[in-house]
């Protein structure tokens, strides 16, 4: 399928939208905290999303073929839970990791992006996976331009996770969004440079690895007696996970973030340069 290319009036529909998903996540970033459950944050932000923002949580009810509907408005991914994590009434404990992953959809258009969370204080090891990953991201964000390849975005990630002593889960990937939550392309975050489709203005993807701690392989959750849930990825050999996620335009000149509001996560130095003249404020990269 072709990859959809917006107009002006879409790429600010897109614009809106992901300010609201991040804003969600700037509501959140107080409350992540020991003793809270992850099904409580996903009730404060289900609340903030229907009620103050008029937007709908994409996740919810959202059921791609082969998939049970998903039962809750975001996800939470804790420790060595890969993605897709389903809130639940088990408390975050302190030195938890958690990314919490928002989609919105406000007049159509979906917002999409994801933050890692620090609970309480954790090793240096978690703390230093998370930044890692966060640079990750920014490393392929900052190769978004006319003209490049996808291969240049997931080649850039790839190359910076490993040589830190990472891996990259490669069975899930960022995607096009816009008036569907999942479009075309595919964007992998591993690769080789100058390879797969060629960037061009008015594309809107997310950017969104997924990196472990140990090995790159990945399995369900089934662990005891607990029957799979249809969504839950974990690592397989149990070591930490982490992910960030950002949607990105292809501008004529480079690349615009477009989940960014005033509690954003500011970009690593390397990419200060090319973030634009909106710059948020300055917060800490974990809450």
């Amino acid at each position: 399928m072709p990859i959809p290319i917006k107009s002006g009036a879409e790429i600010d529909a897109m614009r809106l939208a992901g300010r609201l998903a991040s804003e969600v996540l700037d509501l959140l970033t107080p409350v992540i905290r020991p003793g809270v459950t992850t099904r409580e944050i996903d009730r404060i932000a289900h609340e903030h999303m229907v009620q103050v923002q008029h937007t709908v949580p994409a996740t919810l009810g959202y059921a791609p073929p082969g998939y049970p509907a998903y039962p809750a408005s975001l996800c939470t991914s804790v420790n060595e839970v890969v993605c897709h994590g389903i809130p639940d009434e088990r408390p975050l404990k302190n030195g938890d990791i958690v990314n919490v992953d928002v989609t919105v959809i406000k007049d159509g258009w979906h917002g999409d992006n994801s933050r890692m969370y620090i609970v309480g204080e954790a090793s240096i090891a978690a703390r230093r996976l998370v930044q890692v990953t966060y640079e990750a991201m920014w490393k392929g964000i900052v190769k978004v331009r006319p003209g490049a390849r996808l291969g240049d975005i997931g080649h850039a990630i790839q190359s910076f996770a490993e040589a830190a002593g990472f891996s990259i889960v490669r069975e899930f990937c960022g995607h096009g969004v816009g008036a569907r939550f999942h479009e075309e392309p595919q964007v992998l975050h591993y690769g080789r440079p100058g390879t797969l489709d060629e960037l061009v203005p008015g594309m809107i993807f997310t950017i969104e690895p997924m990196i472990n701690a140990g090995r790159r392989d990945i399995k369900e959750d089934r662990r005891g007696n607990r029957p799979y849930d249809g969504w839950t990825i974990v690592t397989r050999d149990r070591s930490l996970s982490a992910q960030w996620e950002h949607s990105v335009l292809v501008t004529d000149s480079g690349y615009e973030v477009l989940t960014v509001s005033a509690g954003s996560p500011p970009p690593p130095a390397f990419a200060s340069a090319g973030y634009g003249t909106a710059q948020p404020a300055l917060t800490a990269v974990t809450a």
